[in-house]
């Protein structure tokens, strides 16, 4: 008989010091993981969409709905392209030693920030005052 062993997935807890050795290796594994299946659904998408690169249709209608359907595609595998790099410079702070923490203030994120958003570089109050300054620049 075979013990199946419940292992509970380790969450950083603030109880702990701020990006120990056991948050670094959580925000790394999550960050390559989130790149695997990035990858994976890209390729998957490239694969399933290769076979109607030689289909071409006399009715004009389908050729716009084909070529709209391209570009949706274009700016989500570029979505992908943009996302991965934020990614790898997620990974390379971690090397660094200086993922989380506010590329402006030099303050901590915070854990809550990080576990939604593990590329974020600033704090929730250094990214709302660039939102504010980018509306306003925006608005005049």
């Amino acid at each position: 008989m075979v013990k199946s062993i419940s292992k509970k997935k380790y969450i950083p807890s603030s109880k702990e010091k701020y990006m120990c050795a056991k948050h670094k290796k959580f925000f790394t594994d999550e960050l390559l993981n989130w790149k695997k299946e990035i990858i994976k659904a890209n390729n998957l998408g490239n694969l399933l969409n290769s076979s109607d690169d030689n289909v071409s249709s006399a009715d004009i209608v389908d050729q716009a709905s084909s070529l709209t359907d391209k570009s949706v595609e274009m700016k989500a595998l570029n979505r992908s392209r943009k996302l991965i790099l934020k990614i790898n410079s997620a990974l390379q702070r971690l090397k660094e030693g200086t993922y989380g923490f506010c590329e402006e203030t030099g303050e901590p994120i915070g854990l809550k920030r990080l576990m939604a958003r593990p590329v974020a570089t600033l704090s929730i109050e250094a990214q709302e005052r660039h939102e504010r300054d980018e509306k306003i620049f925006i608005d005049d």
